[in-house]
């Protein structure tokens, strides 16, 4: 079982304003390794049963993983991301300039901007 340490645990308490004891709570916020493919994808929990979590992904899908594919959400201001630009089936890297849980501003590294949802992104 994976937990959250204290440290990450205040991290995740300054950007949404509660504390969480481990990312595994119905709820909660987190990053999924959407079909163990070595990217992080943003969900929310739907349900806890043992050691496994179900995580409603921002993009609809739905999967049931072990705890250890599960880790608390943090992108933020400055963290480095894919996304999905403007849908058409490409990913293109950048970095996260604005943030509203669901909601981004990304400056891609080849200049271009945008304003996406987190069902378009992933992070490694």
């Amino acid at each position: 079982m994976q937990k959250i340490t204290m440290a990450t645990a205040g991290a995740c308490a300054l950007m949404f304003g509660t504390v969480s004891a481990s990312a595994q709570t119905v709820g909660d916020w987190v990053l999924g390794n959407y079909q163990n493919s070595g990217y992080w994808f943003a969900g929310v929990i739907s349900n806890v049963a043992g050691d496994k979590v179900t995580i409603r992904y921002d993009d609809g899908d739905i999967e049931t993983v072990y705890l250890n594919s599960v880790r608390p959400y943090n992108w933020a201001v400055g963290t480095r991301v894919e996304c999905n630009y403007k849908g058409a089936g490409d990913w293109y890297a950048g970095k996260i300039t604005a943030l509203n849980v669901e909601r981004l501003s990304i400056a891609y590294d080849d200049g271009d901007t945008e304003n996406t949802n987190t069902g378009m992104c992933r992070s490694q």
